[in-house]
C-alpha cells in the first residue's frame, strides 16, 4: 500500500521523486555544469573558489565584479568568448537569492585595494 502522502501528492499532480543536488566538483566545490572548468581556470589563479561560491548575482552584477577585479585587482583582459561563459555559468548556478540578507555591494561601495600595482 502506498503512503498517503505519497498519494496525496500524487493526486494534486506532484512528483514524489526526490530533487537530486546538483553535482559538485570536489576539489572546488563549483556546480559541475557548462562552463564550469572556464571558471575554475580563471577565478581561482587569484582566489579560493569559496568566494566565488560564497557569492551571487545577476549576469550585470558578475561583469561589474569582473571589470571591478580588472579595474582594481589586475585581472587581465578576458577574451569575448571565455568573458561570456564565465558570465553565462555564474549568473545561472550563483544567480540572485532570493533570502539574501542584503542586496549585493555595488562596486563603489567596494572598498580600494591596498595593494593596488599602478598599470604600466
Amino acid at each position: 500500500m502506498a503512503h498517503p502522502l505519497a498519494l496525496s501528492l500524487l493526486v494534486l499532480g506532484l512528483s514524489v521523486t526526490p530533487v537530486l543536488a546538483a553535482e559538485q566538483d570536489p576539489n572546488t566545490g563549483f556546480i559541475i555544469a557548462p562552463g564550469w572548468e572556464t571558471v575554475r581556470n580563471n577565478c581561482i589563479a587569484c582566489h579560493s573558489a569559496a568566494l566565488v561560491t560564497q557569492n551571487s548575482g545577476s549576469r550585470a552584477h558578475w561583469l561589474s565584479m569582473i571589470r571591478w577585479m580588472q579595474d582594481t585587482q589586475g585581472l587581465w583582459v578576458l577574451d569575448n568568448n571565455t568573458e561570456n561563459t564565465i558570465l553565462k555559468y555564474l549568473s545561472s548556478y550563483y544567480g540572485p537569492k532570493e533570502d539574501a540578507r542584503r542586496p549585493a555591494l555595488r562596486i563603489d561601495q567596494l572598498p580600494e585595494n591596498p595593494y593596488r600595482q599602478s598599470k604600466s
